[in-house]
């Protein structure tokens, strides 16, 4: 074998080492994160689902209290009026 070829076939042992390496990473640390990182999003997409849903019962609560008080203002009305 020539040198130059000792040295292609080395340089092939080289970057197949080194692919090996970054599929390694790629398996070993790269997916975790990103599984632990999608974990964490869903864990925030169901916070603000839980968040939105609170602040919307919120709302209905205070339509409910507005509409409680006109009623209240009204029999006031008529309380006052009738006595």
């Amino acid at each position: 074998m020539s040198k130059e070829t000792e040295m292609i076939l080395e340089a092939i042992k080289n970057l197949q080492s080194e692919v090996t390496s970054i599929k390694v990473t790629l398996e070993n640390v790269t997916n975790r994160i990103i599984k632990r990182i999608a974990e964490g999003h869903l864990d925030l997409s169901r916070k603000l689902n839980e968040a939105v849903k609170a602040d919307h019962e919120k709302e209905l609560l205070l339509v409910r209290v507005n509409l409680l008080e006109d009623e209240v203002r009204q029999l006031k009305e008529k309380l006052n009026t009738i006595a």
